[in-house]
């Protein structure tokens, strides 16, 4: 419940910065990156799930979603400058490549110390470490990729629902022009 509640609180979030509800799905998509490589990380080091992890986990929510953040902005930009959908997600992933790859990196090696952690209370920051140090490694460079997929999938779906949604009122205005009522 509190996963579910970690996703909707972003989501609102993201809603509010974009001002739009389709645009948050982009950065909402790339989330299960980030999860897929925490739980393989757990799962290698053959750690458990506990509370830990899954206080990693609600962590790593809010940092895949950051660096998608980076990304979707900058596209989002473009796109409103009157570049095409694909043009603006392109632009955006090279561009955005290298700082989300050194904010990234430092980020995953300042928390590499919770993972090689020892002595008294390390399970609990091995266990955190690990889930966040994977989580991020997986996000960083999978994300990267598919982000730029996910806005254009998004805006393209986006851009479909508003032109069915304008074409009845369309229609109904074309039957009932001036020239036909007379």
């Amino acid at each position: 419940m509190v996963f579910a509640f970690a996703l909707l609180m972003v989501f609102l979030v993201l809603a509010a910065l974009y001002e739009s509800w389709s645009v948050p799905f982009a950065v909402i998509l790339a989330i299960p990156f980030g999860v897929l490589g925490a739980l393989l990380a757990i799962w290698a080091r053959g750690l458990t799930n506990d509370i830990y992890f899954q206080i990693g986990l609600i962590t790593l929510i809010g940092l895949t979603a950051k660096n998608e953040i980076l990304i979707v902005e900058f596209a989002n930009q473009r796109y409103a400058e009157s570049v095409p959908l694909v043009d603006a997600a392109l632009e955006a992933a090279r561009l955005r490549f290298r700082p989300i790859i050194m904010t990234s990196m430092a980020f995953i090696l300042g928390v590499f110390p919770l993972v090689v952690a020892s002595g008294a209370g390390a399970a609990s920051r091995n266990s955190i470490g690990t889930g966040v140090f994977g989580g991020m490694l997986a996000s960083t460079f999978l994300a990267i990729f598919f982000v730029p997929l996910f806005f254009v999938m998004i805006g393209k779906i986006a851009r479909r629902g508003k032109r069915l949604a304008t074409e009845p009122a369309q229609i109904a205005a074309d039957d009932f022009s001036p020239d036909e009522k007379s």
